[in-house]
């Protein structure tokens, strides 16, 4: 007896991507955002109605076909097993989300955009972190979902800093950190639910353009500490930045000259801090005159040991 054909889960992908190529999509769009490329194309023409809101910032409109990432929205219009229609994601024929949510697959749709441009972008590195502008600089505050980073942006934003990211540095060349400003994504309330607001809502601005790396901040949040950090040498601070780059396994070298440019005119410090309204507070206060002491052994949190680099 013939034994059976393997197909390999790469084989499988093409399958998939090949079925749903013959699907008639009512609706396509094409953008670009920091030079990655993608596509999006509906079942329904109506959702293409509600693709602007979850694009990712700094986007804009591409007449090429020729894509980075080619995402298909299978709208539900048929009732899926326990009732009601089931929308299906798929990015270059992997499937993200199988929903009867149009909230769901929106959010799913919105952070896998965010994800893809992050690592197909050019000429820039994208680093999960936290960034506001104070005086003409950046402060910078590395970190995974779910650290605290946008806690801490949106204290600072309240306390008088401009906004320029609660997810992304995203640097270039020069060492110089773009907005990536979209809308802050803070948890909250019963189950920790999303609630997203712009600076506005907390009487802040966004900044427009690129600023220098003035200050990074290696936290983490533990009830009832006090903000009294350690000064990080600048390899420490590099590391730091690396662990939370996105294409740091891919791009080692391009990304470790670009992350050596960025923070090495910034004072970098580490250390837990208590309530994020304190310490936002404390770092804006600092007078820019202060004499720097000189480096101390820091510690990183346990937390913080793995690169941020994961599949789409």
């Amino acid at each position: 007896m013939e034994s059976r054909l393997h197909i390999s889960p790469r084989e499988s992908i093409v399958r998939k991507q090949a079925r749903l190529d013959r699907i008639p999509w009512a609706g396509r769009i094409d953008f670009a955002s920091f030079g990655a490329r993608i596509g999006i194309r509906v079942s329904d023409r109506a959702a293409l109605d509600r693709l602007p809101e979850l694009l990712p910032p700094s986007w804009s409109w591409s007449g090429d076909r020729r894509v980075d990432r080619l995402y298909s929205l299978v709208v539900g219009r048929e009732p899926g097993r326990r009732g009601g229609p089931a929308h299906h994601l798929y990015v270059n024929g992997y499937r993200l989300a199988r929903t009867r949510s149009a909230d769901e697959v929106a959010a799913r749709l919105r952070s896998g955009l965010e994800l893809s441009v992050s690592r197909n972008a050019r000429g820039v590195v994208f680093v999960h972190a936290g960034v506001v502008g104070w005086r003409g600089r950046a402060i910078v505050i590395p970190g995974t979902s779910r650290s605290g980073k946008t806690t801490l942006v949106a204290a600072m934003l309240r306390a008088g800093a401009e906004y320029l990211s609660d997810e992304f540095a995203v640097l270039d060349q020069d060492g110089l950190v773009h907005p990536f400003p979209r809308a802050l994504a803070i948890r909250g309330g019963p189950g920790r639910q999303i609630r997203r607001c712009t600076p506005e809502d907390l009487g802040a601005t966004s900044h427009a353009g690129p600023l220098p790396i003035g200050q990074l901040l290696v936290t983490r949040h533990r009830p009832g500490a006090r903000w009294e950090p350690r000064v990080l040498s600048p390899g420490t601070a590099v590391l730091a930045m690396l662990r939370h780059t996105v294409l740091a396994r891919s791009q080692p070298d391009f990304s470790l000259a670009v992350l050596r440019r960025a923070v090495g005119g910034a004072a970098a410090l580490g250390g837990v801090r208590g309530e994020a309204d304190a310490m936002a507070a404390s770092v804006l206060a600092k007078d820019r005159g202060r004499r720097v002491p000189a480096p101390l052994p820091f510690e990183f949190p346990r937390s913080d040991l793995r690169m941020s680099e994961s599949p789409e």
